[in-house]
């Protein structure tokens, strides 16, 4: 049972702090051991996973709201054909497809930072505003990236490729969950009805 619970510990870097204090009963022994396993028999290891940068001679140029660069640059930080249309949708919510997006930036047409509107998420970085728990081991001793990229500092994730490439960690670890707005926001689905 604490096996099973250091496994979730370790996918809690991903949700964030609280699914962690819910974890708290797996023991550090266990956890290390869950990710050793992880790390011995996941492809993207930190030896997999090059901090390879987008080759700035071949540029993109970066429009928000257009990611038609987006799918070739998928491809060439791993993530798999079936997802990218998802991703797609989700670096335009995100970000809108500017990679040099904090959390709380506004920005103008062309992808330049013209302000900032929110300062309460100023950890999320990039394409896929990836969250300081994810990265940040001082936030999430179990941080995902930190551990399996060894980038555990926002400034490298903001580089689009660096950020899909870690992107693509958190979703082999859990899918599209880390994007799932029901994870980071109170979800209300309409139960209400109408009488005729």
């Amino acid at each position: 049972m604490k096996t099973i619970g250091a496994i979730l510990l370790f996918l809690s870097g991903i949700f964030g702090p609280t699914t962690a204090h819910n974890l708290e009963k797996a023991d550090d022994h266990h956890v290390e051991k869950a990710i050793e396993t992880n790390r011995k028999t996941d492809k993207f290891s930190k030896e997999w996973v090059s901090h390879e940068k987008l080759d700035l001679s071949k540029q993109i140029v970066f429009a928000h709201g257009d990611v038609s660069w987006l799918p070739a640059l998928a491809k060439q930080a791993g993530w798999p054909d079936h997802t990218i249309e998802k991703l797609t949708q989700i670096v335009l919510r995100e970000s809108g497809g500017c990679p040099n997006r904090r959390g709380g930036d506004m920005v103008d047409k062309n992808c330049n930072i013209t302000g900032v509107s929110e300062w309460n998420h100023r950890s999320d970085t990039g394409l896929l505003q990836i969250n300081g728990v994810n990265y940040d081991p001082s936030r999430n001793k179990w941080a995902a990236i930190c551990r399996q990229m060894n980038i555990c500092t926002q400034a490298p994730l903001l580089d689009p490729l660096t950020n899909l490439k870690a992107g693509l960690v958190l979703y082999n670890l859990s899918g599209f969950e880390p994007w799932n707005p029901c994870n980071w926001r109170v979800c209300k689905a309409s139960t209400t009805t109408t009488a005729p």
